[in-house]
C-alpha cells in the first residue's frame, strides 16, 4: 500500500476539531438520546444548528423524531469541512503541503522523556515508518496518531454524525456545503506555536483508559443534550492551552457566527452540523450570534 493511501485511510477518519478536542471512545448512547438543536430564522430563512460528535461507536443511537423532521425538511446540509472518504487524496495532499518541513528534530526529541515509550508504541501501531514522522511538523504527527487511538477504542467514521447526514443528503439529491476548506482547517493547526503543538502531541499520548472514560462522559452529556456539561468539559480540557482554544474554537466560532448571520440573507432551510464543543460555553457560536443581535432559540 502506498504511503499516500496509508495516510489517506487514517486521515479520512479524522475531522479536525473533534480530533483535537475529543480523543476517546465509550459505551453506546441511551435509546432516548436527544442532542441539543437550535434555530435562528427570519422571514424567509431558517437555520438549524446541531452539535455533533464526528466519530461514534457503531449502533450509537442519537436521532430523535424532532431531529429527523428537521433533517428531512432542510434544503442544504453545512458541515465544518467536507472530506471525501472514498478518495481522500486531495485532503492528504493539503496536509502534506503544510506538514512536511526540512530540518526538524527527530520526533522522539519533541516529547518529554516519560512520554517517549508511549510515542514509540503509537508510531508502531500506526504502520507508518518512524522516519516519515520525523519529517512532519509536530501538529501533523498528533493529528495522524489520533487515528491510532480511534482505531483502538472502537470509533467508526461511518457512524459519525456528519457522515450519516452527508449520506442522507446525498441520497436525497440535496447540496452539502462547508464552512471551511480542508486547507483552511488544517491551517489552524499549522499556525500553532511549536510549544502548543508539542503539548497537543503529548495529550494524544494520554492513557487510553482515561481517554475512554473522559469521552464516555462527553458522549453521555451530548446524548442527553446537556450543553453545560459539554462546555465545562471543553473549558477544563483547554484551560491550560489558551492558544489551542483561541485557534480551534474561539476564532472559528467567530467566523462561523459571521457566516450564519450573512446566510440569513438567502432564503431556504439549512441544517448546520458542527462539533458539539463549538455550541457550548460562553464563547459558543450562539453566544457570538446573540452579541450580533441574532436571536437563537433552542428547539431540542
Amino acid at each position: 500500500m502506498s504511503l499516500l493511501k496509508r495516510f489517506g485511510r487514517r486521515l479520512a477518519v479524522v475531522s479536525a476539531i473533534a480530533a483535537s478536542a475529543c480523543a476517546a471512545a465509550p459505551a453506546a448512547a441511551p435509546p432516548a438520546a436527544s442532542p441539543a438543536l437550535w434555530k435562528l430564522a427570519d422571514e424567509d430563512t431558517t437555520i438549524y444548528l446541531f452539535g455533533t460528535i464526528h466519530l461514534l461507536p457503531k449502533e450509537t443511537k442519537w436521532r430523535s423524531p424532532a431531529f429527523d423532521q428537521v433533517a428531512a425538511g432542510s434544503d442544504t446540509l453545512v458541515v465544518e469541512t467536507v472530506i471525501d472518504e472514498a478518495n481522500p487524496a486531495a485532503t492528504v495532499g493539503e496536509l502534506m503541503k503544510l506538514a512536511v518541513s526540512p530540518g526538524l528534530p527527530p520526533l522522539v526529541e519533541r516529547v518529554p522523556a516519560d512520554k517517549r515509550d508511549a510515542l514509540v508504541t503509537a508510531v508502531a501501531k500506526s504502520g507508518i515508518p518512524a522516519q516519515i514522522y520525523d519529517r512532519l511538523e509536530t501538529w501533523a504527527v498528533a493529528f495522524m496518531l489520533l487515528s491510532v487511538q480511534f482505531q483502538g477504542l472502537g470509533l467508526d467514521s461511518a457512524s459519525g454524525v456528519e457522515n450519516v447526514l452527508k449520506k442522507q443528503f446525498k441520497e436525497g439529491g440535496k447540496p452539502i456545503d462547508q464552512l471551511e476548506t480542508n486547507a483552511e482547517q488544517l491551517g489552524f493547526f499549522d499556525r500553532l506555536s511549536e510549544e502548543t503543538q508539542r503539548n497537543f502531541l503529548v495529550s494524544v499520548l494520554d492513557d487510553p483508559a482515561a481517554m475512554k472514560d473522559q469521552f464516555g462522559g462527553m458522549l453521555d452529556a451530548w446524548a442527553r443534550g446537556d450543553v453545560k456539561a459539554i462546555g465545562d468539559s471543553f473549558n477544563r480540557d483547554l484551560a491550560k492551552a489558551p492558544e489551542l482554544k483561541d485557534a480551534l474554537l474561539v476564532k472559528r466560532n467567530a467566523n462561523w457566527a459571521k457566516w450564519l448571520k450573512g446566510r440569513l440573507d438567502q432564503p431556504g432551510t439549512v441544517l448546520v452540523a458542527v462539533g458539539a464543543g463549538h455550541l457550548a460555553g460562553d464563547q459558543s457560536v450562539q453566544a457570538m450570534l446573540e452579541k450580533q443581535g441574532v436571536k437563537v432559540t433552542r428547539v431540542q
